[in-house]
């Protein structure tokens, strides 16, 4: 297959490319490979992951916040927020240990400020009402009997 052609069944049928790239992979026919793309692909996966660890962070920060500085108004939904972001969390954790020993302190704080906005605005409470390092420990975080 030529390079041109490798790059049009990536560009008109990704399922098919993906298809065609495992068979190739499988065989070891490495050089019918659309390298370029699978190179594209590959690097997209760990930013997808990475993506997916600081959303899911952010939306659990902003609960927990909301919890323990609204705890009038504290929900079945809430809880169930929280329960729900620890638990896909924890899969990511388990599927990509890197993401928690080397990629999350890089993260955490910018996540923190986020999540620190959000529940302000979800609130209506001055965003000083918030303190601006995260008043949690990790291990709090992600413990799943921890509720502030």
């Amino acid at each position: 297959m030529k390079i041109e052609e490798k790059s049009t069944l990536y560009e008109t049928d990704y399922q098919e490319w993906i298809e065609t790239t495992l068979q190739h992979l499988r065989r070891q026919n490495f050089n019918h490979l659309d390298l370029e793309h699978l190179i594209e692909e590959i690097e997209a996966m760990g930013k997808s992951d990475k993506r997916e660890l600081q959303n899911r962070l952010i939306i659990l920060l902003m609960h927990l916040l909301k919890w323990k500085y609204q705890p009038e108004n504290q929900s079945n939904s809430w809880l169930s927020t929280i329960d729900e972001q620890r638990r896909q969390i924890s899969f990511i954790f388990e599927d990509s240990p890197s993401l928690e020993k080397n990629y999350l302190t890089t993260v955490f704080d910018k996540c923190y400020q986020m999540a620190r906005k959000s529940a302000s605005k979800e609130t209506k409470l001055p965003i000083s009402e918030f303190p601006e390092n995260c008043p949690f420990a990790q291990s709090e975080i992600f413990d799943f009997d921890f509720y502030p």
